[in-house]
């Protein structure tokens, strides 16, 4: 069965959170050209033409009925530029859903508190989407993205994937 689960536009304070378009790959392909990115995730900065064709399978959806994704871009509303992204993968999880989430924000526009507010934005949104558990692996040694999980509201388990800790917020009862 489907998941009811679709991006739409999120306003925080600072922020408008935009629904993935492909047509954002050229500018992303900026902000998030710094190597040091990827130090924790690894890889490589996506050219532009990489980025739009990601964009493309992103904006098309997940192949499996059971799983959502949504992806958003981070834009600074005072700017109107972009600053990273956002994302959820929503998927059936017994009588429920639970999503994955993730953040990146652009060297240039970090430590001003965005991925925090982007965060946080998401995490209020999924909740009223009625999102019961949400999850997060963050290398342990990325203490800025420790610290932005946990300001979202998620809390580091004893479990591991791939060297990440898997950081979660479930309901009460979820």
């Amino acid at each position: 069965m489907p998941l009811a689960v679709e991006a739409e536009i999120i306003r925080t304070g600072r922020l408008t959170l935009l629904p993935l378009l492909v047509e954002h790959a050229e500018e992303l392909a900026g902000v998030l050209s710094d190597p040091d990115l990827h130090t924790f995730i690894g890889g490589a900065p996506a050219t532009s033409e990489a980025l739009r064709n990601r964009h493309e399978r992103l904006v098309a959806g997940s192949p499996d009925p059971a799983v959502t994704w949504c992806n958003w871009v981070i834009q600074l509303r005072d700017r109107g530029c972009l600053a990273g992204t956002v994302q959820a993968t929503v998927t059936a999880e017994g009588n429920g859903t639970a999503a994955e989430i993730a953040w990146v924000v652009g060297t240039r526009w970090q430590r001003r508190g965005i991925a925090t507010e982007a965060a946080q934005g998401l995490v209020t949104w999924l909740r009223k989407q009625q999102v019961p558990t949400l999850v997060a692996h963050i290398h342990p040694d990325h203490e800025a993205s420790a610290a932005v999980a946990a300001a979202a509201g998620l809390t580091p388990t004893s479990q591991e994937q791939e060297g990440e800790i898997r950081w979660e917020l479930r309901e009460k009862g979820g």
